[in-house]
């Protein structure tokens, strides 16, 4: 299998890419671009990422680093304990959504947030050069180790300011909403009951254990949440809950068993911090920055608010830099990533489950009463093996699509009056994606046809 390096960071498969020479080059090179300091590390819970992190922590210590350990911690956990820390940088040791026997790591800066395009070719131009290296053999230092990590990130996300006002949590303790949790097993086991507990939930563990064996496909798409889906139904619940092997994205089930659609955990997001949007201070507009591929649904409840949204190319740290920009209230992706600067400039799925049970509580309805009230369309993602140039695939897009406004800034996105298509290399696996939407599954389907043809 190949190593893919991208603006996500680093992915290889076990034994056959991820190997301790990678591993070793890559975190040596980090440590040498960066200012002086703490490095923190975490990782995903998967079993691999035991091995690795004792070759990070080595390599650090060989480098003079003072080595900073969180252990198995959802990656926004490291981001905001970085960002809100005087570190110099932080590693997380995930593959994200991609299988067992993938695994990786992702760099994060002193801000808490991941290397943008220009610090990840230093970081690229740094780990080419090392040509060989010896083994690794330093005086095995006494790292600092933070145990209480998860607890901080919780306490920060409790005083955010729509939840600093009484009237939220009395609602949230009123409902005692039935919640049902599906990690993966990975490190979101502790942190989202953790959370739930404190808003007044009553939480029903599925796959918890921490163990990091995955009960099924990690990625947490419809197909894939099978068993949450019955478990709310099974037990009566109000909400399923989902989330990625590292824990910054967030998927929903609703009370009928029903997948929500990953797409509507940012728009529902974003409905409730502008509906809430008084409540935080400092802002003058009250800004969104969403990725090219995500849903319009969060335009239609931009408008409702009066507030505008800003695009920008898939990858959580393009979406950071504009959010920065616009000066941004709250931003994300249509994978089911949320991004509260007013908590760290990271994508965070226990931000997001703060904001949308804060929503369902104060407007007193249920998650598929909410999701109802949202505009129609109707989106497909669809994706193929490719390791070759776009661009060719791109220029017969846009004369196929000629009668559409195209936009180059991300692959390329075709945008209509009512409908838009978008096709792009991914920034984590060898393969193309095409992303269409519009308001009937007849004109979605036939985007992803004209489209998918041109990838061979």
């Amino acid at each position: 299998m190949p190593v893919i390096r991208s603006i996500s960071g680093l992915r290889a498969t076990l034994n056959d890419g991820l190997d301790e020479e990678l591993i070793y080059k890559y975190t040596y090179a980090f440590s040498k671009i960066l200012h002086p300091g703490a490095i923190v590390i975490g990782r995903d819970g998967r079993p691999s990422g035991l091995w690795i992190e004792n070759i990070v922590r080595k390599t650090l210590q060989e480098a003079g680093r003072e080595v900073h350990l969180l252990g198995v911690v959802p990656t926004p956990t490291v981001q905001l304990m970085v960002e809100h820390s005087d570190a110099t940088g932080g590693i997380i040791i995930t593959a994200s959504h991609n299988p067992s026997e993938w695994n990786g790591l992702k760099f994060i800066d002193d801000s808490g947030v991941f290397l943008n395009s220009e610090w990840n070719r230093i970081l690229w131009d740094e780990v080419d050069s090392i040509k060989t290296i010896n083994s690794i053999k330093v005086e095995d230092k006494s790292d600092i180790i933070y145990g209480n990590a998860i607890e901080n990130h919780i306490d920060r996300i409790l005083t955010l300011p729509f939840l600093a006002e009484p009237v939220i949590f009395e609602k949230l303790e009123q409902r005692n909403l039935k919640v049902v949790v599906d990690a993966v097993n990975s490190s979101g086991s502790k942190a989202i009951p953790m959370l739930l507990e404190k808003l007044g939930c009553n939480v029903i563990k599925l796959y918890c254990d921490e163990s990091g064996i995955f009960p099924h496909t990690p990625e947490p798409l419809p197909e894939n949440l099978t068993g949450l889906a019955e478990a709310v139904k099974v037990n009566n619940a109000d909400i399923g809950i989902a989330v990625d092997p590292d824990a910054d994205r967030l998927v929903l089930i609703d009370e009928t068993g029903n997948p929500i659609g990953e797409e509507n955990t940012i728009v529902l997001s974003v409905e409730s911090a502008l509906e809430m949007r008084h409540s935080f201070h400092g802002y003058s507009d009250f800004n969104v920055v969403v990725n090219h591929s995500t849903t319009r649904r969060v335009e239609d409840i931009a408008d409702k608010y009066g507030t505008k949204v800003f695009r920008s190319p898939v990858g959580e740290i393009n979406v950071v830099n504009k959010m920065k920009e616009v000066k941004a209230l709250i931003g994300g992706e249509g994978s089911g990533g949320v991004i509260l600067p007013a908590c760290h400039y990271g994508r965070d799925s226990l931000v997001g489950t703060a904001l949308i049970l804060s929503l369902i509580a104060s407007k007193n309805t249920t998650l598929s009463g909410l999701v109802k009230q949202l505009p129609y369309y109707e989106m497909k993602k669809s994706k193929k093996q490719f390791s070759g140039s776009i661009d060719t695939i791109i220029n017969k897009l846009i004369m196929e699509f000629h009668d559409g406004v195209p936009l180059r800034e991300d692959g390329i996105k075709i945008n209509f009056k009512d409908k838009w298509v978008h096709l792009r290399a991914s920034n984590t696996e060898p393969i193309v994606r095409v992303i269409a939407e519009a308001k009937s599954n007849t004109e979605v389907n036939e985007l992803i046809e004209r489209s998918m043809k041109y990838i061979l």
